[in-house]
């Protein structure tokens, strides 16, 4: 019984990591300065009503940086379903939905879900990079389920389970990424 929770947690963690990692290559690319020509605000500096309408940390680069993770990363998922490796971890038919637009949509979600985010804490007087907590940590895997619920019909006990999942691992991995100078903050 143990054994089938960690393989589950484990195919979780997996089928969940275009997502994961879209939501970090923000914070690698601009580390890295990978595109520097696109790091320009997604709001190009608006204000509606004296208020950022995202903020300054909200990129092009960055959007387009994470949604290309996403897409590397389902394709190799879809490479290795095909060659039979990992398929105890594996709840997707990679080869049988379309993995490229699985990973468009699954990085498109997971910083749309920090956008959104991003438009909420400005509009009730939440300071670009200030915590958020709950919303910090879950806005990108609630975005990924919104728009990859129309290639997969994910069932409640995944759903569940990878916010369960996301509220744990989301603040151990960011205050490693802080504790390792990749983040400026610890959330």
């Amino acid at each position: 019984m143990y054994w089938t929770y960690t393989i589950f947690i484990v195919a979780i963690i997996y089928t969940l990591l275009p997502a994961y990692l879209a939501n970090m290559a923000p914070v690698f690319a601009m580390r890295l300065n990978w595109l520097p020509e696109l790091n320009k605000p997604i709001d190009g500096g608006f204000k509606i009503y004296d208020k950022e309408i995202l903020g300054q940390g909200k990129t092009w680069r960055g959007l387009i940086v994470g949604i290309i993770v996403a897409i590397i990363i389902s394709s190799l998922q879809a490479a290795l379903q095909a060659v039979g490796w990992l398929d105890s971890v594996r709840l997707l038919d990679y080869l049988s939905i379309n993995f490229l637009a699985f990973g468009f949509l699954a990085g498109l979600g997971a910083l749309g879900g920090d956008i959104v985010k991003s438009f909420i804490k400005r509009r009730v007087n939440i300071a670009s990079g200030n915590a958020w907590p709950i919303f910090d940590q879950l806005d990108f895997v609630l975005g990924f389920f919104f728009l990859t619920w129309s290639l997969v019909a994910w069932t409640e006990n995944i759903f569940w389970t990878a916010i369960i999942l996301t509220l744990a691992g989301h603040p151990l991995s960011n205050m490693l990424g802080y504790y390792l100078k990749i983040k400026k903050v610890w959330w």
